[in-house]
């Protein structure tokens, strides 16, 4: 089992798509817009949603409602998936050969699991992340109490991080 702030090497089958500098890893958490969390799902089925993010100090925070499905399956069992992909283009495949059809990307998967946070301050950190993520240039005020009970907090501690890219080939 990994130490605190320390994930897990997963080998890729197909190694040279790997990112291996973490550096990217982080700037795509840095950047991407939408993540989308994997739970399972009170029927066993697996269940993905969407949803605005942000990577703090090795961790995942999200916003969510106290209530309602992903709290639930994270209540029933904590351990979930995140993904997050950036799109970079389409190669268009040729009459001789459709084959040659590819789409060039970026993309994380993540491994964890999900707490619900309880802790005031810690809340407080998660949500001012988000707000520094999707509002870099200020403009917010505190958070208001009202708003703060009835928001809930979830943070993913990270087991396990792959990063994949398919930037198209050397010619």
């Amino acid at each position: 089992m990994p130490r605190k702030n320390e994930t897990k090497e997963r080998i890729m089958r197909r190694s040279k798509k790997e990112i291996k500098d973490k550096s990217v890893i982080i700037e795509l958490l840095n950047t991407c817009h939408v993540g989308r969390l994997g739970t399972i799902g009170k029927d066993g089925y697996p269940m993905v949603k969407p949803l605005n993010f942000a990577y703090h100090n090795g961790r995942i925070y999200f916003h969510t409602a106290k209530e309602g499905e992903k709290i639930e399956d994270i209540k029933k069992d904590n351990r979930v998936c995140f993904e997050i992909d950036l799109p970079i283009a389409y190669v268009k495949g040729t009459m001789s050969d459709p084959c040659k059809a590819e789409y060039l990307y970026r993309s994380v998967i993540i491994k964890g699991k999900a707490y619900i946070v309880e802790d005031r301050d810690e809340r407080i950190l998660g949500l001012k992340c988000l707000m520094q993520k999707y509002q870099p240039q200020g403009g917010y005020g505190d958070f208001l109490e009202e708003k703060l009970s009835i928001t809930g907090v979830v943070r993913i501690d990270i087991e396990e991080m792959v990063g994949k890219e398919d930037l198209g080939k050397v010619r």
